[in-house]
């Protein structure tokens, strides 16, 4: 009895085995390959799949999506023979999982070695300038290489950055003395061109503030000259209206030398020739307003005939 059951225990156990073995469920945007007695007989795809247990097997899970890999830097010489070291980074996708088993032995390393070939390749017909401004340049160059390479292999190269272009220590302390170099000249430059902006606009205002200052004044001696013209032809005007006698006309002028007097800067009078003609007018006009009692007794003195004397 116990024979037995021991022998039924075993086949429940092979037939559970052979359950597992049988039903193989494949993740979302995976693969496996099946070999049969160690040949290749097909490819499982997502979902709940049935193979022969005990005779069918999975040689490899291969993951469908696109993958990342970084290779560490590599040292690469440039045209002009400096030595540079360059990261790569990879984005790749396996389209043929039974190509990427069998036609490659590890497709990661196959990747890596000819990323470096291919990198010293097109970095070797480049000058270290170039290198360094060149990136889309040499991802491209770099990306057509390897996406021909690989595609036998069913992988298939998205994209190809470099991460970092390191030239030499010596190389970056005169790339950095040229950068700070040729800055210093553009500061220079736009100084300069600053400074002459300044100086041009400044003489232009100079300019234009001495041109308006200068019609003002002619504009201001025109005013002034025009309004004395008026002035005097108002006076001139008025003193005719009023029929102003010479004695009139004394005492105006008389009245107009303490302002010619006024100032500091007037040591030296020059008196006209007319101003002995006005003080007579002005004398006369004087002795007319004085006291009326004594300027005709005199004159009737002076008229009054003396009494003859007779014998």
């Amino acid at each position: 009895m116990a024979p037995i059951i021991i022998v039924l225990i075993i086949l429940v156990v092979l037939v559970f085995i052979a359950l597992i073995k049988t039903i193989q469920v494949i993740p979302q945007a995976s693969a496996a390959i099946v070999e049969r007695f160690g040949r290749y007989t097909r490819t499982l795809n997502a979902g709940l799949n049935i193979v022969v247990p005990f005779i069918d097997s999975i040689r490899n899970r291969i993951d469908l999506r696109e993958q990342v890999v970084p290779f560490p830097p590599q040292p690469v010489i440039t045209q002009d023979n400096l030595v540079v070291n360059i990261d790569t980074v990879i984005y790749y996708q396996v389209t043929d999982a039974r190509a990427a088993t069998y036609e490659v032995a590890s497709y990661i390393q196959a990747i890596e070695q000819l990323t470096v070939t291919t990198l010293r390749n097109i970095i070797g017909g480049m000058d270290l300038e170039r290198t360094l401004t060149s990136r889309e340049e040499i991802n491209a160059a770099l990306r057509g290489v390897l996406d021909e390479a690989t595609g036998k292999w069913g992988i298939r190269v998205n994209r190809v950055e470099l991460k970092a272009i390191e030239p030499p220590t010596s190389i970056q302390d005169s790339m950095e003395k040229q950068m700070r170099a040729d800055r210093d000249k553009r500061a220079a430059i736009l100084t300069a061109e600053g400074i002459r902006q300044s100086q041009i606009l400044t003489a232009e205002g100079e300019k234009q503030s001495a041109i308006l200052r200068a019609e003002g004044e002619a504009k201001a001696a025109a005013l002034r000259a025009e309004g004395e013209a008026q002035a005097i032809r108002t006076v001139f005007e008025s003193i005719h209206a009023g029929d102003a006698d010479q004695k009139l006309l004394a005492y105006q002028y008389l009245q107009m030398l303490p302002k010619i007097a006024e100032g500091d800067a007037n040591k030296l009078w020059i008196v006209p020739s007319e101003i002995g003609d006005a003080l007579k007018g002005l004398s006369g006009a004087m002795g007319n307003f004085g006291p009326m009692g004594g300027g005709s007794g005199n004159s009737g003195a002076e008229r009054r005939e003396k009494p003859s004397v007779t014998d």
